[in-house]
């Protein structure tokens, strides 16, 4: 914190984003300056400082890269500006990389806002702060110079942290120390040594800081454009459990199940009573829906046969049973058959008679 800003000012707008009032302004390196959406550590951003040796109103707006590299550092070691982007404000008077800096290298940096992460569990959602009017905000700043081993002078910079404010303590518990006011710039940029500067290094509590949830793609510092700062809506509609796609299945089957059963009844209902008062394994052969478990393999076993085709097709014998109660008898004794399958095959049904199931057996 604060490790991603926006950056999109025009160079000759800053002096003015940080009240100078007309004071003379000297600009140095200001052509390194690439306006930027995603500015990270490493990146060069235009810098208001004091003159060197200027007891008056000489102001340098200077280029130098984000992230201090300390003056003491090894003249042949690789930079890493990752390591102090920030600086805590509570601690610059102790620490010996900023107590040096506090009372002739202190500066202002103008962005138009900043980005901050919300951390929930793995997961991490930026939010981009800023102004509600579209000012620019002035954060409090230290910087250094360091020459490298081929003689090369670098100016780089801090940024100072606080603690957050009350509105803002629910995205982080650090927030860049905002001097919201002409006053509070004037006493960190020109203030003498000895000037009591904690007065100014404190949590910003204007309510016109505002945020918003932008794309997560800021994690990227390749990823730069407008993009950068449209608001997003967050999914707030949690996920159904697995569960409930299993229970609903099982709510499913069970009305299944019961329209099957329904439907088997009303097959049952409207056989002939002959058929009804039929022994009970008889009936369970007829209906689709109950097995027999204890099937002989000597009987057919028909309980595959869909509904339609249980209930248009009984057996011969009792076609035969329901033909006596319809059609007269003729005198002579018919001998009673104990099997469909002794009839003759040349014996076909009647025009008037409704096939028998071995008739269809026949015609293939």
């Amino acid at each position: 914190m604060c490790g991603r800003a926006r950056c999109t000012l025009r160079a000759d707008d800053i002096p003015r984003a940080c009240r100078l009032n007309g004071r003379p302004v000297r600009s140095i390196n200001t052509d390194r300056y690439r306006p930027s959406y995603n500015v990270s550590p490493g990146r060069d951003i235009p810098v208001v400082r004091r003159e060197d040796g200027s007891d008056g109103d000489g102001v340098v707006l200077q280029c130098m890269k984000w992230g201090l590299i300390p003056s003491f550092t090894k003249k042949d070691e690789k930079p890493d500006h990752y390591k102090m982007f920030n600086a805590r404000a509570e601690s610059i008077r102790e620490k010996a990389s900023f107590r040096r800096l506090v009372p002739n290298h202190r500066c202002v940096v103008a962005v138009e806002g900043f980005y901050e992460w919300k951390k929930d569990g793995s997961k991490k959602q930026p939010y981009y702060i800023h102004l509600k009017d579209g000012q620019p905000l002035v954060f409090a700043a230290l910087y250094d110079t360091w020459k490298n081993s081929e003689g090369e002078i670098h100016y780089t910079f801090t940024i100072l942290t606080t603690s957050s404010s009350s509105t803002l303590g629910w995205l982080h518990d650090r927030m860049p120390v905002i001097l919201g006011h002409k006053e509070s710039m004037d006493t960190w940029l020109f203030g003498s040594p000895s000037s009591k500067f904690e007065t100014v290094l404190k949590p910003y509590e204007g309510p016109d800081l505002v945020w918003y949830p932008v794309t997560s793609a800021m994690g990227k510092p390749s990823f730069d454009g407008p993009e950068c700062v449209m608001e997003i809506k967050l999914k707030t509609e949690e996920t159904k459990p697995i569960s409930q796609f299993f229970s609903k299945k099982g709510v499913d089957s069970e009305q299944g199940s019961n329209l099957g059963s329904m439907h088997g009844d009303l097959i049952k209902n409207n056989q002939p009573k002959s058929l009804k008062e039929e022994p009970q394994t008889q009936d369970r052969l007829d209906h689709p829906f109950v097995t027999d478990e204890g099937n002989d393999e000597s009987k057919p076993n028909i309980s595959t046969l869909t509904n339609e085709g249980a209930g248009n097709l009984p057996i011969k014998r009792d076609y035969k049973e329901l033909s006596a109660n319809t059609k007269p008898v003729s005198g002579k004794a018919e001998k009673p058959q104990t099997s469909p399958a002794r009839k003759k095959k040349n014996v076909g049904p009647a025009d008037d008679e409704q096939p028998t199931l071995l008739s269809f057996f026949g015609k293939r």
